[in-house]
């Protein structure tokens, strides 16, 4: 991201160490690394609600676009609501003119009933 060689970062340690000096040297980096680990914090918390703002505006933008598809298929395909209702026709029934009387026959028995009496004789 920064592009720092190893010499430079080296340069950096040896100048700090002059700089600051060999007594002082681990508090001055625990406070930098306090206030890095700040700025980190801060950018995240940036970043997070840039992402966050651009999601939000792709989402309406979504909504919108869905609406209006939406709003487009109701108007080429209307519901069944608001067909008129088609109900099923009743069937036809026959005028008692028109149908033929069916002839009804007694039941007939190939064989007569087999008759009490002559069982008891076998």
């Amino acid at each position: 991201m920064f592009d720092i060689a190893p010499t430079e970062l080296l340069l950096c340690a040896v100048v700090a160490l002059v700089v600051i000096g060999p007594k002082d040297l681990p508090k001055a980096m625990r406070v930098l690394g306090y206030w890095v680990g700040r700025a980190r914090g801060v950018a995240r918390h940036f970043r997070a609600g840039i992402d966050t703002m651009i999601r939000e505006s792709e989402l309406a933008e979504m909504e919108k676009k869905w609406a209006e598809e939406n709003e487009r298929i109701m108007r080429e395909h209307p519901s069944a609501q608001d067909a008129p209702q088609m109900l099923p026709l009743p069937d036809p029934v026959p005028s008692p003119a028109e149908t033929p009387p069916t002839p009804v026959e007694p039941p007939v028995a190939e064989t007569p009933p087999p008759s009490v009496e002559s069982e008891g004789e076998r």
